[in-house]
């Protein structure tokens, strides 16, 4: 069964975004990078927030005939010290932020888990804590900006199955007691980045700003490293990718996309915008949906997201 590509109206790349400006974390390469393109193709000045600088150069050169413009800033988001500074680098050069896509993501590899320059435990501190930190850091100019949209990447990987969800284990949350399982630990960072946004959203409803989640889709991203894994999915699997709804960065971009162009998404504050996937467990979420109710009933929990914002604060250091 192949199930058809979510795509965005094609009206949306048609909107003028001329005098606007984005911020994309992630930008030089995979979904960031064609979600940087469109963006710029449409007259958006965007910031690509990277780690590897030099590489976001590389690829802008090919933005050289839009209408729109780009700047390069630095970005290490398992350094709390690197997303200090960069804010503030943003923040003397901008003086409206009409939307932030944490779209950066990281799976370590090895059955030891990896930490960040502060400690923590690698995928919940690249995938939720550094965006969070971001994200607090901004709000005021995102708040004071008209219509500005903040995208949160999450993914299928929260949803877990009827065996197992996952959840967020706010006793051991860098692993220093539990076993480590590198799966568990990815599903469970998406996870906190899909209920930061449902938090968020609550917490700025009464402002001009919409928070969203998304899951992409299973895209032939560098989130898969460079070693067999990507192997597999960028070799091995390429026959038999439509059955596997494994798509280009282009077509997993459109989820982004439509968070951050469509009229509707205000509407829908708080929610999960999901691309198709056969990898859900639960059959009924394999379309996809802009927005979809997410199977994991931890997802709807407003106490663990109350409580996670409340941690995360004080792990980064703003309480």
């Amino acid at each position: 069964m192949i199930i058809p590509t979510l795509r965005c109206d094609k009206n949306l790349f048609e909107k003028d975004l001329n005098g606007k400006n984005y911020i994309v974390t992630g930008a030089n390469s995979g979904v960031g990078l064609e979600t940087t393109r469109q963006l710029v193709k449409q007259g958006a000045h965007v910031v690509m927030a990277c780690r590897r600088v030099d590489s976001a150069k590389e690829v802008a050169k090919s933005f050289t005939s839009f209408k729109g413009t780009v700047s390069f800033e630095q970005l290490d988001l398992s350094d709390l010290e690197s997303v200090k500074l960069f804010t503030k680098r943003v923040r003397s050069k901008l003086n409206k932020i009409d939307g932030l896509v944490n779209n950066a993501g990281m799976v370590t590899s090895g059955q030891i888990p990896k930490r960040t320059k502060q400690g923590f435990e690698m995928m919940f501190g690249v995938n939720h804590l550094g965006h969070f930190l971001l994200t607090e850091s901004l709000l005021d100019i995102i708040n004071n900006t008209e219509g500005s949209r903040i995208v949160m990447l999450s993914s299928i990987g929260h949803a877990g199955s009827n065996k197992k969800r996952p959840n967020i284990h706010f006793e051991d949350l860098n692993y220093e007691n539990r076993n480590f399982n590198r799966t568990d630990a990815y599903c469970e960072s998406k996870l906190a980045s899909l209920l930061y946004a449902k938090e968020l959203a609550e917490r700025v409803k009464d402002q001009d700003s919409t928070v969203v989640s998304v899951h992409p889709g299973w895209a032939k991203s560098n989130l898969a490293g460079k070693g067999f894994t990507a192997f597999v999915q960028n070799v091995l699997l390429t026959p038999v990718a439509p059955l596997l709804t494994i798509m280009s960065n282009e077509d997993a971009a459109q989820t982004s996309l439509h968070c951050l162009l469509d009229d509707d998404v205000p509407n829908h504050s708080g929610e999960y915008f999901s691309q198709n996937s056969l990898l859900y467990s639960d059959k009924a979420c394999r379309r996809g949906g802009w927005p979809m109710k997410s199977p994991n009933p931890n997802a709807h929990n407003m106490k663990i997201a109350l409580k996670l914002t409340e941690v995360s604060k004080e792990m980064v250091g703003l309480k």
